[in-house]
């Protein structure tokens, strides 16, 4: 079985833990549904955060959801001029036969701005 990767993005209006959270969750509970996920299929998901969102690890929000096996890790993004600020992002690598034009990657919230040619999509929705 292929391993994909599936991708989402989104960003907080704050550096706090609750928002943080708050927007991982909603986050990963767009990209399962998009998808179909269970975490069963998940081989891993990697965690990112820019520079400035650092009050607590986004990979909570995936262990408070239940996803008690699957291994997770956390990182920041590379502080480039101009980047946008306040951003979460995730890569889950998933084990599906899905193509990868059956992927649907989630951005929502100002993250839209990173993909606009995906965020037309019905699962990245404005926030």
């Amino acid at each position: 079985m292929p391993v994909r990767g599936v991708r989402g993005a989104t960003t907080v209006s704050k550096n706090t833990r609750e928002e943080i959270l708050e927007a991982t969750r909603e986050l990963l509970t767009e990209m399962i549904e998009a998808n179909g996920i269970v975490p069963e299929d998940v081989a891993s998901a990697w965690f990112t955060t820019t520079p400035d969102v650092n009050a607590e690890f986004p990979a909570v929000a995936a262990r408070q959801m239940g996803w008690t096996f699957v291994p997770l890790m956390c990182g920041h993004e590379m502080s480039v001029p101009g980047s946008l600020p306040l951003c979460v992002r995730i890569l889950l690598h998933l084990n599906t036969d899905k193509g990868t034009h059956d992927i649907n990657h989630v951005f929502i919230r100002g993250a839209r701005a990173l993909r606009p040619d995906l965020a037309s999509s019905t699962h990245s929705t404005a926030r």
